[in-house]
């Protein structure tokens, strides 16, 4: 939608996603999702006689968000183009582009937060055993190669709770071996640094003394290459975590997030504070940080549902 844009409104959203990525440091891939929303949005403006921002109104946008609700768009995409609109034509104000807002008035759907499915510890240790079976069984080279890669990447996961794009951006000097640490550079290019675990060190140890079976010249400083030699992608990764789940009966269907998700879980369960956890996890509100205390209470009311005998 965005290529049918002109004139204004295609200068301004220009001049908008620079300022998203110079101003306020959010990754490309933020930036990307703001554009494609407000493109979509200011497309449909367009196409109903709408010609500069100053031209728009509160009944334009709600009209835009009602046709988004009736196409079948559910409550947590247009809760997204809402504080895409808002913080848009907020900026446009500041800006002095128009005088009003005409997206400060509309209302975001809620969206009920839902537990996250998660492994628990039992099923996260069959999956560490089942991926280093593998590097075992392996028949060539290449093949275990990718095998003790596979095992190190889903280490690395669980133990850091690190997103899929910090583990793909990961850099061999990022690894402190001495600390037990891993320097990881999060949302907005924010560089935190995570704990690693013993088990988590030791398969990157292995994978990194491989590591030139895979890699090739292009790759780097990556830690993680694809089966090509390059940095590894996402999808890959998130490829990598499907299929070894398939391994293990009565697992949930979980890509690596819902190992960040199991390594929170498990961390609260053990005893670890929010804030605590809220570092690690890089979160920048602990409000993010809390639906985890909601999946641990709800495993206690399973657990005494199940045990007390008077529940």
């Amino acid at each position: 939608m965005e290529r049918e844009l002109d004139g204004e409104f295609a200068q301004v959203l220009e001049r908008y996603a620079a300022h998203l990525a110079a101003e306020r440091g959010l990754s490309a891939n933020t930036v990307k999702g703001y554009r494609s929303d407000l493109a979509l949005a200011l497309a449909q403006l367009r196409s109903r006689g709408v010609e500069t921002l100053a031209a728009v109104d509160t009944g334009e946008l709600r009209a835009w968000l009602g046709a988004q609700h009736a196409s079948g768009a559910g409550r947590a995409t247009l809760q997204r183009r809402v504080a895409a609109l808002k913080s848009f034509f907020a900026w446009a104000v500041r800006g002095k582009l128009i005088e009003s807002d005409p997206a400060a008035v509309l209302n975001s759907p809620k969206v009920s937060r839902k537990l996250p499915p998660t492994l628990r510890a039992a099923q996260v240790d069959n999956f560490m055993d089942a991926l280093l079976a593998r590097v075992d069984q392996a028949k060539t080279c290449h093949a275990r190669s990718a095998a003790r890669r596979d095992l190190a990447i889903v280490e690395t996961l669980y133990s850091t709770g690190i997103r899929v794009s910090e583990l793909c951006g990961l850099q061999l000097d990022g690894i402190d071996r001495d600390r037990g640490v891993l320097r990881v550079v999060g949302k907005g290019d924010k560089q935190r640094t995570v704990p690693l675990g013993l088990p988590a060190l030791r398969a990157l140890d292995d994978w990194i003394a491989h590591r030139g079976v895979l890699a090739k010249p292009e790759a780097g400083q990556a830690v993680f290459v694809g089966d090509r030699g390059g940095r590894i992608d996402p999808r890959v990764v998130r490829r990598i975590v499907h299929r070894g789940l398939t391994l293990i009966p009565d697992t949930p269907e979980l890509g690596p997030h819902g190992l960040r998700h199991a390594m929170a879980t498990h961390l609260l369960e053990g005893g670890a504070d929010l804030r605590s956890v809220q570092e690690i996890l890089g979160h920048s509100s602990l409000a993010t940080t809390q639906i985890y205390t909601h999946v641990t209470s709800e495993r206690i009311r399973q657990v005494f549902n199940q045990a007390h005998p008077r529940a």
